[in-house]
């Protein structure tokens, strides 16, 4: 069985963690649950970081021990972990014994072997970052991380011999070039570190007591680089275990150290050399994602411009956050953060895609059938072309996800799953129905159902409580996660005659309003919707005054088609009086483009201009939808084009 050891960095506990620190994880988890659904014995680790001058200081300012000061802060990221779903199966502390000693007893082979000695250094350090830096490495004096300002220091030090392995570490690379990913992150390491010459790595530190002791000096207390990096052995036992059949045997090395960009350096530089140190293999890759910002740089716990993943949880549900935050970014780049593109996220691909797509399905199964799922029969060609569609996802999301490419094999899911809406609307089982063709409508009601079924296997890793519910409306019992990506990948195992169990839509679209904020500033909020008596949901009352602001104009369309790359949308050219204007409306699976051409219809007129897809849309047709119906709103009698309603 293969072997996949996958790891987070450590996170360093100064203050609660935000967004971008959840990201991380997230990947990690959806990459862990991926690869235990093919099979592979899985080993999952993320922890924290608590030790160094920073934390101390911290908590002194704080009138705190700090231990106090971290257990509070580690306390609340494992509830954040929790919260999210984290399928970690170890959360390492350096605080704990358990690494405390191991840290220790590295730290004494390495200088036994020569491979650490003392001196004194003077040097420019940085406290945020716990980092030090050469005069030439700094940008306009400061920190070349975190752009802060530095200060000198000068103190006795033990130091690892880490120029003694650069040539080999050079070669490690150049015959790994799947070591360091992605590419452009190999690059930096390579030009800016190795080739300009490795200096010798300070590891320990008296002007400050908050660390790991040094087994032989306990003036010392070990510096960042060993404690914090070595996190990755010492919780698989290494190397106390290292001679039983235990973790570290069963998993090293790791098949994939997650971390950010800004600590590429630290994993593909420093820690390799620690293991060619310790003669042990080095992991297979070392991933340097980029950063989730805010439009205004990075998120950062010292600047306070932090998103808080709590809130955005409890806001919108775990599963809305979960895709947002592994479907928006592409791995491996920068993603910029809006609240606003979650929101759109959120309700273009889970509500109107995939929770349009179980509803509209089970409505017509309700309707259709009786809510029994019916015995297929002999798939036509439009059938086999959605069959062989679902066949070639699965392959597409493996390949994805081999190469890390997370966001790539949701759009593949989802371009699955918008076929699947199209495919209702090509094969239209309510003309079926009404023609009395029950053998057809059956097998057309049974591929949507197992279209359904087949892409809330393949969501399973990456949506933690969206497939169960799929499953429960399909009226399945089994358990998503606990099936084996390869084996429920297969078509036509849903099982006919199934009573399915509908329910309330999976993810309902969140209506938004737009609020100024005293500073002028524009901010986007959801706006709940209001529901009466019979459940459905209704705006909020509103005046005469801000009815009559609404400008309602009959129109004639002139031409339409529909827009390439969409399955939804249909560009109308229309004809308002003496005015001729173009309007991209989201009917083309209601609506060919032939039928449109000459009817009178009715449009927002004065709705501000929008780019769609490209083309400009100069206002808003109206129609009115139930269930898997939508019918547009057209005058009783032909009243002339430019016709004012109201």
């Amino acid at each position: 069985m293969r072997k996949f050891y996958i790891t987070t960095p450590i996170y360093y506990p100064s203050d609660n963690l935000h967004i971008g620190h959840a990201y991380t994880t997230v990947v990690a988890d959806a990459l862990a649950r991926y690869h235990r659904q093919m099979g592979e014995e899985v080993y999952f680790l993320t922890g924290t970081d608590e030790h160094g001058q920073k934390i101390q200081r911290r908590a002194e300012t704080a009138g705190k021990t700090p231990q106090e000061f971290v257990d509070k802060i580690v306390d609340n990221i494992k509830e954040l972990w929790r919260l999210l779903k984290i399928s970690n199966d170890d959360f390492i502390r350096t605080t704990e014994p358990r690494h405390e000693k191991r840290v220790q007893m590295i730290f004494q082979r390495l200088y036994e072997q020569g491979d650490i000695y003392k001196s004194e250094y003077e040097g420019l350090y940085c406290t945020p970052c716990e980092a030090f830096w050469l005069e030439r490495q700094l940008v306009d004096g400061k920190c070349p991380d975190c752009g802060r300002e530095v200060e000198k220091v000068r103190e006795e030090s033990y130091f690892f011999r880490l120029s003694k392995y650069a040539d080999r570490l050079m070669a490690y690379i150049e015959a790994h070039p799947e070591f360091i990913q992605p590419v452009s992150r190999k690059n930096e390491m390579v030009n800016n570190f190795l080739r300009p010459g490795l200096e010798d790595l300070c590891v320990s530190r008296t002007t400050f007591s908050w660390g790991i002791t040094v087994p032989f000096d306990s003036k010392h207390v070990i510096y960042v680089w060993l404690d914090a990096l070595t996190n990755y052995i010492t919780a698989l036992g290494y190397p106390d275990e290292v001679k039983i059949n235990g973790l570290f045997k069963r998993f090293w090395p790791a098949e994939l150290h997650l971390v950010g960009k800004e600590i590429v350096r630290f994993h593909t530089i420093i820690w390799p050399i620690i293991l060619m140190a310790l003669d042990l293999p080095l992991p297979k890759r070392v991933f340097g994602h980029g950063w989730l910002v805010l439009e205004g740089g990075k998120m950062s716990k010292s600047k306070g411009n932090v998103v808080d993943p709590v809130v955005l949880v409890e806001k919108y549900g775990l599963d809305a956050i979960r895709y947002y935050l592994l479907r928006e970014v592409p791995f491996g780049s920068d993603g910029v953060y809006s609240e606003e593109a979650l929101v759109l996220r959120v309700n273009t691909d889970l509500a109107n895609d995939l929770g349009n797509l179980l509803h509209r399905t089970l409505s017509m199964v309700e309707k259709f059938s009786s809510g029994v799922v019916p015995v297929p029969g002999p798939y036509e060609p439009l059938d086999q072309e959605l069959i062989n569609e679902a066949s070639q996802v699965f392959r597409a999301v493996q390949q994805h996800m081999e190469m890390l490419e997370v966001s790539d094999a949701l759009a593949a899911i989802f371009q699955l799953i918008g076929r699947a809406n199209k495919y209702i609307d090509e094969a239209a089982p309510w003309s079926l129905n009404k023609q009395g063709n029950r053998e057809r409508l059956g097998t057309v009601l049974y591929t949507m159902v197992e279209v359904i079924r087949f892409s809330a296997v393949l969501l399973a890793p990456f949506l933690v409580e969206t497939p169960a519910k799929i499953f429960a409306q399909l009226g399945l019992s089994e358990e998503p996660v606990n099936i084996s990506l390869e084996e429920g990948c297969r078509w036509g195992l849903f099982p006919p005659k199934t009573k399915v169990q509908k329910g309330e839509p999976i993810f309902p679209r969140i209506e938004w309003e737009e609020k100024k904020e005293e500073q002028g500033e524009k901010k986007v909020e959801p706006k709940p919707a209001e529901k009466n008596d019979t459940g459905k949901a209704t705006d909020q009352q509103i005046t005469i005054d801000e009815f009559a602001k609404i400008d309602l104009r009959v129109v004639k369309v002139l031409s339409a088609e529909k827009i390439e790359g969409t399955d939804k949308l249909l560009r109308l050219m229309v004809k308002m009086g003496a005015e001729e204007r173009q309007i991209v409306a989201g009917i083309a699976r209601y609506y060919q483009p032939e039928e449109l051409v000459g009817k009178e219809i009715v449009v927002v007129a004065n709705l501000k201009p929008v780019k769609l897809r490209g083309y400009l849309s100069q206002g808003m047709v109206l129609a009115a939808s139930s269930g898997d119906q939508l019918a547009l709103v057209i005058p009783e009698k032909q009243v002339g084009d430019g016709a004012e309603i109201g």
